[in-house]
């Protein structure tokens, strides 16, 4: 899987080639603080005499580190898909191997500052499904009729004060099948190199 990284998120990672190895290092920690316990101006204001640059500079480039980290984290994506993700930045192979070192060396953390964040996005939590055979009717003593019905239970919000939903429907498995095949041929597309060059290429 790659990401997507739009205009402003490119714009705000822009100044990374400017600053020393150590300063972007510097800005993934603070990047990482940022997602524990929030945003501190004092932090950008230190950052930002520092390097003699603005405020907002600063918090840009934290927001932007923050943003690939984070969606890369989610995703759990591969070195490559990673690099191939980064390319559009149009940075050089040192700085490219420094964000997927910073990216290779806090994902477990950021995974799991996340697991603890309260969501409104329903999760997956179990699946039970029954298989129903009508095997003849008023019309027709001899028929089979297969129907799965399959019961989707999600959760929302974090193990403290999380809420369950349920979702029932019914299909027949030739549809089901179907459905599974589908998936597993984008899911199969997706990794292909002509899908990442698309990707790529997406504003």
């Amino acid at each position: 899987m790659l990401l997507v990284l739009s205009e402003e998120h490119k714009e705000h990672l822009a100044f990374l080639p400017k600053v020393d190895a150590a300063v972007v290092a510097e800005f993934g920690r603070i990047a990482l603080e940022f997602l524990r316990r929030g945003s501190s101006p004092k932090i950008y204001e230190g950052a930002a005499r520092k390097l003699c640059v603005s405020v907002e500079m600063v918090q840009h480039g934290v927001e932007g580190l923050m943003f690939l980290m984070t969606e890369s984290s989610k995703h759990m994506i591969s070195e490559v898909d990673f690099l191939d993700s980064v390319l559009v930045l149009g940075f050089g192979d040192e700085l490219n191997q420094i964000l997927l070192q910073l990216y290779e060396q806090h994902r477990s953390q950021i995974r799991s500052i996340l697991s603890q964040l309260p969501s409104n996005v329903p999760a997956y939590h179990n699946l039970e499904w029954r298989l129903d055979v009508q095997l003849a009717s008023r019309s027709l003593r001899q028929q089979i009729v297969p129907m799965l019905t399959l019961r989707l239970l999600l959760t929302r919000g974090c193990d403290s004060h999380s809420d369950q939903i349920s979702r029932v429907f019914q299909t027949d498995p030739r549809t089901l099948q179907h459905l599974i095949s589908t998936l597993e041929v984008a899911l199969a597309t997706m990794k292909t190199s002509h899908a990442r060059r698309i990707l790529r290429n997406i504003k």
